[in-house]
């Protein structure tokens, strides 16, 4: 990868990782103690709550990955599969800056 490409792909990592940094810092509401009487309210509430409880867990699994992809790039490994030591199809990097294995070992490793 070149410098240019290099510097295309920090920049998207790196407003990646502030909005997924504003997603965590968003407070989960937690609901008042219910009263007998509003089953539906009450099972709405958890489910909304458990929904964000489940997308900052998410959004923390992604800042970790966010993060390794930006220390490839320091430690010029970026772009490099981490399986096989071939490397990712630019087009992967364009979609999914980061992306620590070429689509063919990602297919391996999630099976």
């Amino acid at each position: 990868m070149d410098a240019a490409d290099l510097s295309t792909a920090r920049d998207a990592l790196l407003a990646e990782r502030t909005q997924l940094l504003a997603d965590l810092d968003e407070t989960i509401i937690v609901p008042d103690q219910m009263t007998y009487g509003s089953q539906a309210a009450a099972a709405s509430q958890v489910f909304a709550q458990q929904r964000d409880l489940a997308l900052r867990d998410r959004a923390d699994q992604q800042l970790a990955l966010v993060d390794e992809a930006l220390a490839r790039i320091d430690d010029g490994t970026f772009g490099t599969c981490l399986d096989c030591h071939r490397p990712i199809a630019r087009e992967r990097l364009e979609a999914l800056p980061w992306a620590a294995r070429c689509i063919d070992c990602q297919r391996l490793a999630g099976r």
